[in-house]
């Protein structure tokens, strides 16, 4: 495995490592870690219903990941919307023959492997964007591995199909190279030829990847505590703290106290992608939420807990062990300086 410093790494990676050198890990358990647990139990099970799929767009920089998220939200984006996108919240959902699909705007590779490193499996199906004027690069190459390692199915979008210089055939046998061998080289990765300016092939990529929804049968309990993942966050100047959630399971409302990272807070407002106040939001749903103590991460997660004053405890405990390990850090990293 190729690793830089700051890179994450897969638990069973980190178990190998340490025996490799006749070490023990053992897994630091955080207080109040119960609370995260996405894990389905028999409760889960038993009133489980479908859920559209989460799509997270990868790709190399330039190879058109953007025009094809745009081009899918101006014609295919949920009824209702006025004046067009009043906002940025990353993440959308849109209707597409009767069926709704949640679209993440991809939240940088870095990102995507520190969410799934810490436990977070924000995605169901990934689509591969590659540009057909161009080949396989560094970044689509990242984007294969981290596809792979999360074990969802990919489908791969061959984009730029109107451009002169345009050569599927290139790409395809580019992407044989890294162990993604397409469907029309009798591959089990569907392959669809793509253009985000005309749209040209948009339609069958829509139905191929609910052809792949229908293979895994996506279902969530939404009669328990909302149990999200934070997508995208920032500090905004009128409204404090705010960070868009990816609902896992149950349903939220607005008053629900909840833990996030290592923070409490109370649901003040939940926001769609249009802008439009909701009351609550259920599996599946991507929303702005307002009522943070502090501004969350990308990849924290987020649970809804039931008893505020239990709540206060937890949070407060897990910034306790947060503050000790920091200084830790630090001292450590005071003592190497004084070292040298």
């Amino acid at each position: 495995m190729l690793v830089t410093k700051n890179q994450r790494l897969d638990w069973d990676v980190i178990e190998l490592l340490a025996d490799h050198f006749y070490f023990k890990a053992e897994k630091r358990t955080d207080v109040g870690e119960e609370l995260f647990v996405q894990e389905d139990n028999e409760a889960d099970l038993a009133n489980a219903t479908p859920r559209a799929p989460i799509v997270t767009v990868m790709g190399h920089v330039d190879h058109g990941k953007t025009s094809l998220l745009d081009y899918i939200r101006k014609t295919k984006v949920a009824e209702g919307e006025s004046g067009g996108i009043t906002q940025h919240i990353g993440a959308y959902k849109v209707d597409y023959k009767d069926k709704e699909l949640t679209f993440l705007d991809t939240p940088g590779h870095e990102a995507f492997t520190a969410m799934r490193a810490r436990g977070a499996q924000v995605t169901d199906i990934v689509i591969l964007v590659v540009a057909a004027d161009d080949a396989v690069m560094p970044q689509t190459i990242e984007a294969i591995s981290h596809t792979k390692a999360a074990g969802v199915p990919m489908v791969v979008a061959i984009n730029k199909m109107d451009k002169p210089g345009a050569d599927p055939e290139k790409v395809r046998r580019s992407l044989s190279e890294h162990e993604v061998l397409t469907e029309t080289w009798g591959g089990k990765y569907q392959d669809i030829e793509i253009s985000a300016t005309t749209g040209k092939g948009i339609d069958t990529l829509m139905e191929s990847l609910i052809l792949e929804t229908e293979v895994l049968e996506l279902k969530a309990n939404k009669d328990c505590n909302a149990m999200a993942t934070v997508v995208d966050s920032r500090l905004d100047r009128g409204l404090g703290p705010v960070g868009t959630i990816l609902i896992r399971k149950g349903t939220l409302k607005i008053g629900d106290p909840f833990i996030c990272g290592d923070f409490p807070g109370k649901v003040r407002a939940i926001t769609n992608e249009h802008g439009e106040r909701l009351k609550e939001a259920g599996p599946s749903d991507a929303v702005q939420i307002q009522g943070y103590d502090q501004v969350p991460r990308a990849g924290d997660r987020f649970a809804v807990v039931d008893n505020e004053k239990e709540l206060k405890k937890i949070s407060g405990e897990r910034q306790r062990v947060r503050r000790e390990i920091e200084m830790k850090k630090m001292s450590v990293s005071y003592t190497h300086l004084r070292a040298h």
